[in-house]
C-alpha cells in the first residue's frame, strides 16, 4: 500500500496567521481540545472520590467500596477510549474528522448535564450510569479526530524528498503535539480545581454541571474557528451512494451493540448471569488485547492467521479453565497468542526480506508501540484512582489552618505539563537540528522508565506513611508527579505524533484509534490495580507498579535500534 503524500507547498490551510509559529488552524484545536479536557479531568477528578464518599452527610456520595469503585473507574475511562476506534472508522469512513469532532462534543455535554441530573431530582444511579454511557460514546468520537486534524495540518513531503528535510517535517510535528499536548493539560489543570472544588466542597452534582458547561464553551469555539482548518478533516470524497450504504450498516450494527449491551447489563443488575464485576472488567481486557492482536494480524498477515490466533487463545482457555480457573486460564491464553503473534512478526522479517512491505513492517512498530502505551498508561492511570485514595486518606493535605482538597492535587501533574511541554518541544526541534533526536521507540523507553521513577519515590515515602502522625507530605506525591510529567512527555506526543506518521494510507484515523485502545487498556488494568488496596498495602502496590513498568522500559530500551529500522523514513 502507497503512503499517502502531498508536495511540501501544498497548504493544509489558509494562508496568514500563527500560533506559536505554527498554522493558526492548530489554536481551533488547541481550545477545542482544552475545554474537552477541562470537562474530563474535572469529572475524573470527582469520580471514585463520589463513588467511595459516605451516603449520609452533608454532600453524600455512592458509599462503594474501593474494590467496586476502582472496577467502575477502570471500566469508564478504558471504554472513554475503547471506542476511539470505531469514532476513529466513523471519521475515515463516514462523516469525516470535522464532524466527528462536533457531534462527539455536543454528546458529552450531554453526559455531564445528565450526571448533574439528581440536581433536578432524576434518580441517582441511573443518571450516573447514563451520563458515563454518553461521555464514553461523545469522547470515541471526539479524542481520535481532534488529534489527526492535529497531523493534517502538516502534510508529509514527498517519499523522494531529502533526508533532512524529512526529519524537519517530523520535528515540527512532534513540536506540534506537544504544543498540542499543553493544552490537554491546561484543561487538565483547570478542570479539577473548578469542577473538583465544586464536587468536594459544595455538591457533587454540580462539579459535574461545571465539567458540562466548559464542554459546551469547547464546542462555540470550535464552531466559530473551524475555517481555519482548511481541507484538514474534510468527510471523504466516495460516491454519496457507497457513503450511504456504509452508513446504513454502520447503524444498524451499532443498534445492535446498543442492544446487545442493554440485555447485558440488565441480565447482570438481576443477576441473571454469574460474572462478578472485576472478572467482567479482566476479560474486557483479554479481549480488547485479543481484538487488537487479530487486528494487527489480519492487516500484517491476512484473515487466517487472525483465525488461527483466536483459535489458540479459544482452545487455551478451555484447556486450562478446568485446572486454574476461567480468569487465570484466559490471562495465560492472552500471553501465549500474544508470543504467538510476535514471533511469527519477528519470523516474518527475518524470512520475508524484501517482500515485507513498508506498510507491514509500520504495522508492527504501532503494535509494538501500542504495548509499550499500555504498560506506561496502566502505571500512570494511578494518578486518578489509587493516587487519588492514597492523597485522601494518607496524605496530609494542610497548609496552616487551610486543607488542600483532594482533587486539587491532580492539577500537579498538568502544571508541569504546561510548564514543561514548550520545553520539550523546543528540545527535539534543536536536538534534531544538531542530528541527535532520540528515536521515537528510545523516547517510548524513557517515558516508561521516568514512570518508574515516580513510583519508586512513592512507594518509598509510601512505607512510611500513616494517619496517625498525619500522613505523608504532599512533597512526595508532587517529587512523583513530576518524574511521571517527564515520562509523559516523553511518550504521550510523541506517540500521538508517531500514529500519523507511521499509518497506511486511508488509515490514519483507525491507527490513531489503536493508540487510545492502548490508553482503554492501560486504565482498566489502573482499576483493577488500585482495587488492590482494598487487601495491599500502598506500598507493596506502587513497588509492583515500578518493578512491572522498569523492566518494560529496559527491554524497550534494548530492543529500539531494531525498532527504529522499521520504521524507515517515516522516523
Amino acid at each position: 500500500m502507497e503512503t499517502r503524500t502531498a508536495p511540501p507547498s501544498s497548504p493544509a490551510l489558509p494562508a496568514g496567521g500563527s500560533f506559536f509559529g505554527h498554522p493558526r488552524g492548530l489554536s481551533t484545536l488547541f481550545f477545542t481540545e482544552m475545554w474537552e479536557r477541562f470537562s474530563y479531568y474535572g469529572m475524573r477528578a470527582l469520580l471514585i472520590l463520589y463513588m467511595t464518599a459516605a451516603v449520609a452527610g452533608a454532600n453524600p456520595g455512592l458509599g462503594w467500596q474501593e474494590g467496586q469503585a476502582g472496577v467502575v473507574y477502570g471500566l469508564y475511562t478504558s471504554l472513554v477510549y475503547l471506542l476511539a476506534l470505531p469514532g476513529g472508522w466513523v471519521a475515515d469512513r463516514l462523516w469525516g474528522q470535522r464532524k466527528a469532532v462536533f457531534v462527539g462534543g455536543c454528546i458529552i455535554a450531554l453526559g455531564h448535564f445528565t450526571l448533574a441530573g439528581p440536581l433536578v431530582g432524576l434518580p441517582e444511579i441511573p443518571s450516573f450510569f447514563l451520563g458515563l454511557l454518553f461521555i464514553v460514546v461523545g469522547t470515541g468520537l471526539l479524542k481520535p479526530n481532534v488529534s489527526t486534524i492535529v497531523g493534517d495540518l502538516y502534510p508529509r513531503p514527498r517519499t523522494d524528498a531529502p533526508s533532512d528535510q524529512l526529519k524537519a517535517w517530523s520535528a515540527r510535528r512532534d513540536a506540534a503535539f506537544s504544543i498540542f499536548y499543553m493544552g490537554i493539560n491546561v484543561g487538565a489543570m483547570l478542570g479539577p480545581f473548578i469542577c473538583g472544588t465544586l464536587g468536594e466542597r459544595v455538591n457533587w452534582h454540580w462539579g459535574f454541571s461545571a465539567a458540562g458547561f466548559g464542554m459546551v464553551l469547547g464546542l462555540i469555539q470550535y464552531r466559530a474557528g473551524i475555517g481555519h482548518l482548511g481541507n484538514a478533516g474534510a468527510p471523504p470524497t466516495d460516491e454519496p451512494g457507497a457513503l450511504a450504504a456504509r452508513e446504513r450498516r454502520f447503524y444498524l450494527i451499532a443498534g445492535g451493540i446498543a442492544a446487545a449491551t442493554a440485555l447485558f447489563a440488565l441480565l447482570a443488575s438481576t443477576r441473571g448471569i454469574g460474572l462478578t464485576l472485576e472478572a467482567f472488567a479482566t476479560w474486557l481486557g483479554y479481549g480488547i488485547l485479543l481484538l487488537t492482536i487479530l487486528f494487527f494480524a489480519a492487516l500484517i498477515f491476512d484473515v487466517k492467521w487472525a483465525a488461527g490466533l483466536s483459535a489458540i487463545f479459544l482452545v487455551l482457555s478451555l484447556l486450562l479453565a478446568p485446572a486454574m480457573g476461567a480468569t487465570v486460564a484466559g490471562q495465560w491464553a492472552i500471553l501465549v497468542t500474544l508470543g504467538a503473534f510476535m514471533l511469527a512478526s519477528v519470523g516474518r522479517l527475518v524470512a520475508g526480506g524484501e517482500r515485507v512491505s513498508d506498510d507491514q513492517k509500520r504495522l508492527m512498530v504501532i503494535f509494538w508501540l501500542f504495548l509499550l502505551a499500555a504498560v506506561f498508561w496502566s502505571g500512570f492511570e494511578q494518578a486518578g484512582s489509587s493516587m487519588n485514595l492514597f492523597a485522601r486518606d494518607l496524605t496530609d493535605r494542610t497548609i496552616g489552618a487551610f486543607e488542600v482538597p483532594t482533587t486539587w492535587l491532580q492539577n500537579v501533574n498538568p502544571f508541569f505539563i504546561v510548564i514543561l511541554a514548550p520545553v520539550f518541544g523546543w528540545m527535539w526541534t534543536w536536538l534534531a537540528t544538531r542530528h541527535a533526536n532520540p528515536s521515537t521507540p528510545v523516547k517510548f523507553a524513557l517515558g516508561l522508565l521516568g514512570l518508574t521513577g515516580g513510583f519508586v519515590v512513592l512507594a518509598w515515602g509510601a512505607a512510611n506513611a500513616t494517619t496517625a502522625d498525619g500522613g505523608l507530605s504532599m512533597a512526595w506525591l508532587v517529587v512523583t508527579y513530576f518524574l511521571h510529567t517527564c515520562g509523559e512527555l516523553a511518550l504521550s506526543p510523541v506517540g500521538l505524533s508517531s500514529m500519523t506518521k507511521l499509518a497506511p494510507a486511508g488509515r490514519v484515523g483507525q491507527m490513531m484509534g489503536v493508540w487510545f485502545i492502548a490508553a482503554a487498556l492501560g486504565n482498566l488494568f489502573a482499576g483493577l490495580v488500585a482495587g488492590r488496596l482494598e487487601v495491599l498495602p500502598p506500598d507493596r502496590l506502587f513497588w509492583s507498579v515500578a518493578l512491572f513498568t522498569g523492566g518494560v522500559g529496559a527491554v524497550a530500551l534494548l530492543v529500539s535500534p531494531g525498532v527504529k529500522r522499521l520504521m524507515g523514513r517515516a522516523e
